[in-house]
């Protein structure tokens, strides 16, 4: 049982995609940054709602723009990206599919 352990372990860790891994890690990073803006205008769940809408609607490029500013307070631009990425098709129609109120 011992032999195998070491061989389960590789096999789990050969399964992990290191870009599904890397991307992870960026978004749940983003989240950090965009959630404390979008809490300003919404309660608890409906802003975690519509942080994950926003991070689903975003490409890899702004989730590293949006990363950049983690562990400081969003400036102007942030909230630009932010309301960019709010206003697309494909964020308005996960915030309508989770009740979260529409961005104008």
């Amino acid at each position: 049982m011992r032999l195998n352990l070491p061989l389960l372990a590789c096999l789990m860790l050969a399964a992990c995609d290191p870009a599904e891994v890397m991307d992870s890690a960026l978004k749940r990073t983003a989240y950090t940054v965009v959630y404390p803006v979008v809490n300003i205008d919404l309660p608890g769940e409906p802003a975690r709602l519509a942080t994950n809408c926003i991070l689903d609607a975003a490409s890899e490029s702004e989730l590293q723009i949006l990363a950049r500013d983690v562990g400081v307070e969003a400036g102007t631009s942030t909230k630009a990206t932010i309301r960019t990425i709010a206003l697309r098709p494909e964020a308005q129609s996960c915030f309508a599919a989770n009740g979260v109120p529409q961005v104008r």
